[in-house]
């Protein structure tokens, strides 16, 4: 090849990388812009459940979307195999944007009762459908352009657009309640203002849209067709053949399941964690996490690059072995870090619960049905609505709950069977009654900023997102040699999705719904542990090395 012709291949290559790189990137953009607003959505088309119904019902809600995409991979994974790579990932941005900005459009509940929350269930589908065809196509088509000794740093920027969407959609809404909060009040944020960031994407579909149109089929995909080697039934050939499906469930178990609990805990669980446990401000999350995000950046590039030198299996094993051990000491330091008082109060004066467990439910109703008006449950309400750990202890059969708040004890009276009217009074009075003894044990109801260590905040933040991008980095290469050209975007797209879909989507609502129901702000994280010690263990044993493989295998 002449210098000439070498120049221009590596143009090629940089706009191939660019512009699947920037479409993804705006795509997770569309999608993390609903993940960032949980709290804002909660109130918005939740109004008929408690508080803490109607925050479960936003993070399942924002499950719904990850829930949907394993079935968009199989639709657009034929579609790529059999079609092209370009046309598929083409249709997915346009569904994936304009879902997202008829949301910013969205009637509240207020104003159109049960029908607002099932406009949106409705566009979170499409969301989550548009986005399982997504990934698989973008990663598949950088990697069938690169060299084959810089897949892992070309694929890498395919990663970084997670993060390129993530610090875009938290730039928005930062930038949007700013400007709010100076011109307006900071109450029209949460009116009409939480609008503005999903109104936005339409430019950038716009964008998207005119790049992935200046993009050529990948020449594996060109090739193969010409020759007539293209998959006929990539479904049967995928998952009906031994020899491909046993690659499926390697992909999912040694990778995808970390990927879903690691990623999703390290950049979504954490927010919700600092801002309904810890009780930190909206505006800082968003400040710290936008750091966070852009350092990430930087990050999936040099582990990219490193899996071309050491290999993809060591650098991954590394990062998902790293969040196995920092899960519990990372959040413990981040109270220590945000609310220094909340960690002083829970060792000073230690909250138990004891009650009959008869008269005790579960603390989470996404379908808003449940009255919570037992002695145990307006309890146990009281305190996860305050974001407070508590122990539990058995008390005598039918006898009211016992909150103990350090030395101090606080009988907490049933409102069963008394008129609506009466119930919610003596509810309210017995909640009331715990968060004064909460807040006479030093129990602070916000983080307070003077004390808060940012610089010590952030430092978690960081041993998480090098966590992250160790094994997101990587990951597309491995996953593209894993698979043969003529199944690769099908079988390819199915587990990534499940993973990231099915196990880290979940993670926010599986997490806290945890928390809620045992009391301990700290439960919710044998969540992602599980689903990472699976892939320690599955990626050890069983991972082969795959970096040296050509594509034509």
């Amino acid at each position: 090849m002449t210098a000439q012709a070498k120049v221009e291949d590596r143009a090629s290559m940089r706009t191939v990388v660019a512009a699947s790189s920037a479409g993804t990137a705006f795509e997770w953009y569309d999608f993390f812009i609903f993940g960032s607003l949980a709290q804002v959505i909660s109130k918005t088309f939740f109004t008929g459940l408690s508080e803490t119904a109607g925050y479960v019902a936003a993070l399942a809600l924002f499950g719904v979307g990850f829930a949907f995409r394993p079935l968009g991979a199989l639709v657009f994974g034929k579609i790529g195999d059999q079609a092209g790579r370009k046309g598929a990932f083409l249709a997915t941005v346009l569904l994936m944007g304009g879902a997202t900005f008829a949301i910013a459009f969205l009637p509240t509940y207020q104003q159109a009762g049960i029908v607002s929350p099932i406009l949106l269930i409705l566009l979170r589908c499409v969301q989550g459908f548009a986005l399982g065809g997504e990934y698989g196509g973008a990663a598949i088509y950088v990697a069938e352009h690169s060299p084959p000794k810089e897949r892992g740093w070309s694929t890498s920027w395919v990663q970084t657009s997670a993060a390129f969407g993530l610090f875009g959609a938290l730039l928005v809404i930062l930038l949007t309640r700013w400007a709010l909060g100076v011109h307006v009040g900071p109450e029209a944020f949460d009116a009409w203002g939480w609008r503005i960031p999903f109104a936005v994407s339409i430019g950038l579909l716009g964008i998207s849209v005119w790049m992935r149109l200046k993009l050529s089929e990948s020449p594996a995909f060109a090739k193969m067709k010409e020759d007539g080697e293209a998959s006929k039934a990539p479904y049967a050939e995928a998952f009906g053949q031994w020899k491909n499906l046993k690659l499926v469930l390697l992909a999912f178990f040694a990778m995808m399941s970390a990927q879903g609990a690691v990623w999703y805990t390290s950049f979504f669980y954490v927010q919700t964690f600092m801002e309904k446990f810890l009780k930190v401000a909206p505006a800082t999350i968003n400040g710290l996490m936008m750091a966070a995000t852009a350092v990430s950046a930087i990050f999936y590039v040099l582990f990219g690059w490193l899996s071309d030198k050491v290999g993809r299996k060591p650098v991954m094993l590394g990062g998902m072995t790293l969040a196995l051990v920092f899960y519990f000491p990372g959040f413990h330091l981040l109270e220590r870090a945000a609310n220094p008082a909340l960690a002083e109060a829970t060792a000073r004066a230690p909250v138990s619960v004891t009650a009959d467990p008869k008269d005790c439910a579960l603390q989470f109703d996404p379908v808003g049905k449940a009255a919570f008006v037992s002695s145990c449950d307006i309890a146990k309400s009281a305190l996860a609505n305050a974001g407070i750990s508590y122990a539990n202890h058995q008390g005598p059969a039918g006898q009211p709950a016992v909150v103990q708040v350090g030395e101090a004890k606080i009988v907490s009276q049933s409102a069963k069977g008394l008129p609506a009217k009466e119930a919610k009074a003596a509810k309210a009075a017995g909640e009331a009654a715990i968060k004064a003894a909460l807040a006479r044990a030093g129990y602070p109801a916000k983080a307070d900023p003077a004390r808060m260590n940012l610089l010590g905040m952030f430092g978690v933040l960081f041993v998480f997102v090098i966590a992250a991008t160790a094994l997101f980095g990587p990951l597309a290469a491995c996953l593209v040699e894993l698979f043969p050209t003529r199944v690769r975007y099908t079988a390819l797209s199915l587990p990534y999705h499940i993973g990231t879909g099915w196990i880290g989507g979940f993670v926010p609502f599986s997490a806290f719904a945890i928390v809620a129901a045992v009391g301990n702000i700290y439960a919710g994280l044998w969540y992602p542990v599980a689903f990472t010690l699976i892939s320690v263990l599955t990626t050890l044993f069983l991972l082969p090395e795959t970096k040296d493989r050509s594509l034509d295998q």
